[in-house]
C-alpha cells in the first residue's frame, strides 16, 4: 500500500500545484521555461503513475474488503462510465460538449472515480478512486478562483462533438468487452 500512497502523492501532487499555489507554479514555469517545466512535471507525474500501477497491483494481491457492493451498483457503475471517454475526448475537440461541461476532463474523472468506488470496496480502491475523486472536486472548486490554462486542442468544429461521442463510445465498448481485462487485469464481463 505504501507504493500506491507514494504514487498518488506524486501524481496527484504534481497535478495539484496550480490548486495549491498557482503563483509558485507560474514562477517555476518562468524559471525553467516551457520545456523545462513540462519535463519536470512529466517526470514526476510518470513516476507517480508507475508507482500507482505497481502499488495498486500489489494491493490487489492481498485484498481486504471494506464493503462488498451489491450487483446493482456494478450495473450503475457501467452506466456512469458511458460518458467518460466522450467527455475526455471533448476536452481536445472543442464543441458543444466542451462548452456545456466546461471542464470535461474533470467531469470524466469524477464519474470514473465514483463509478469505481461504487463497484469496488477494498482499501486500495478507496485510496485510488477516492483520491482521484477528491482531487477532481478540489481542482474544479479551485478553477472558480483562478484562470484556466489553455489546453492543446483541435480547431473548434461542428463535427467535434460527433467525433467525441462516437470515438468515446467505441473506446468504452472496447474497454467493456476486453480492453479493461487486458490492460487492468480485471474483466468487466467475465468470459
Amino acid at each position: 500500500m505504501t507504493l500506491l500512497i507514494l504514487g498518488l502523492l506524486l501524481f496527484l501532487g504534481a497535478h495539484s500545484v496550480s490548486i495549491v499555489n498557482a503563483p509558485w507554479r507560474d514562477r517555476m514555469h518562468a524559471r525553467l521555461g516551457e520545456a523545462g517545466w513540462k519535463g519536470v512535471y512529466s517526470l514526476v507525474s510518470l513516476a507517480g503513475f508507475v508507482l500507482i500501477i505497481y502499488g495498486y497491483g500489489a494491493a490487489r494481491m492481498d485484498p481486504v474488503a471494506l464493503y462488498t457492493p451489491p450487483m446493482g451498483l456494478r450495473h450503475l457503475a457501467l452506466l456512469l462510465l458511458v460518458p467518460v471517454f466522450p467527455l475526455f475526448l471533448a476536452t481536445y475537440l472543442p464543441g458543444r460538449i466542451q462548452r456545456i461541461a466546461r471542464h470535461p476532463t474533470l467531469v470524466a474523472t469524477k464519474l470514473w472515480a465514483l463509478a469505481h468506488l461504487l463497484a469496488n470496496g477494498t482499501p486500495a480502491d478507496v485510496l485510488l478512486f477516492g483520491g482521484f475523486l477528491a482531487w477532481a472536486v478540489a481542482d474544479r472548486i479551485s478553477l472558480k478562483r483562478r484562470a484556466p490554462r489553455a489546453l492543446p486542442a483541435l480547431p473548434a468544429g461542428k463535427a467535434n462533438d460527433v467525433i467525441a461521442v462516437v470515438g468515446g463510445l467505441a473506446i468504452y465498448v472496447a474497454f467493456v468487452f476486453g480492453l479493461h481485462g487486458w490492460l487492468i487485469g480485471v474483466a468487466i464481463i467475465p468470459g
